[in-house]
């Protein structure tokens, strides 16, 4: 079983642009989306649609860069002790280099540097790579969250505080009201795993819908995406909250 997480990893100023760039291109969504119904607003629509497309296409710019770090990650990932966190961070790293260079193929396409590519077959690769990646990362997310309760009803334990926390089976068993009640306790003293699973969660709000697995509308891809921009800027900004291994 792992201890305290401690390998750290570093975005630099590459992932700080491009999460400026996903913020205001999910913002122009959500906010075209609020507008659409407006007849007054399709000027401001049109524009605010026309930036989003920019942002888009902004992002591309930062792919490669994104590719050769995912790879890196996934090289200190597979040195991790503790075989979970190993797995699924080495095998999630993985697929998100391979989407960053399925999207890379795609904007190769784009510029027009290279005409023979089947575009369609290399957008559903780049988002079921990326859909993988995002599930896997939830799983190591669980696994987190599972041993840090199962640490908690261990420490009540210890301090001969077994009577108001079980083991963990114990309480997935006994009712509904306990077993949230150690979750909102878990989650609370660990915000890092908090961030990083519902940053994980609007991640997938987005694939979820490309993949015809649960539709949903652009204000609600626009708001989780908004969501999961300012999550990545704040674990950049303030490094105490991004999730450690």
């Amino acid at each position: 079983m792992q201890t305290e997480p401690k390998h750290v990893y570093s975005d630099g100023l590459l992932s700080e642009m491009g999460l400026v760039s996903k913020a205001t291109q999910y913002a122009c969504m959500l906010l075209s989306y609020m507008l659409e119904h407006k007849t007054s607003r399709e000027e401001v629509i049109m524009k605010l649609k026309n930036l989003e497309a920019s942002m888009r296409s902004g992002r591309k710019l930062f792919r490669l860069g994104n590719m050769l770090h995912a790879f890196v990650s996934a090289r200190h990932a597979s040195q991790l002790p503790d075989l979970v966190p190993r797995c699924c961070l080495t095998a999630s790293n993985l697929n998100r280099a391979l989407y960053f260079m399925c999207d890379t193929v795609l904007w190769v396409k784009s510029v027009g540097l290279i005409s023979d590519i089947n575009k369609k077959k290399w957008r559903s690769r780049a988002t079921k790579y990326y859909y993988y990646s995002l599930l896997i990362n939830l799983v190591n997310d669980l696994y987190e969250l599972c041993w840090r309760m199962e640490q908690s009803t261990r420490k009540e334990k210890l301090q001969g505080d077994s009577s108001r926390l079980q083991s963990l089976t114990s309480l997935a068993t006994s009712g509904l009201q306990p077993f949230l009640l150690l979750l909102y306790i878990t989650l609370k003293k660990h915000p890092p795993l908090l961030l990083d699973t519902v940053k994980n969660l609007c991640d997938l709000s987005s694939l979820l819908d490309v993949l015809g697995i649960y539709k949903t509308n652009p204000g609600i891809i626009g708001l989780c995406g908004l969501i999961s921009s300012f999550v990545g800027i704040l674990t950049i900004a303030v490094p105490q909250l991004r999730l450690k291994h």
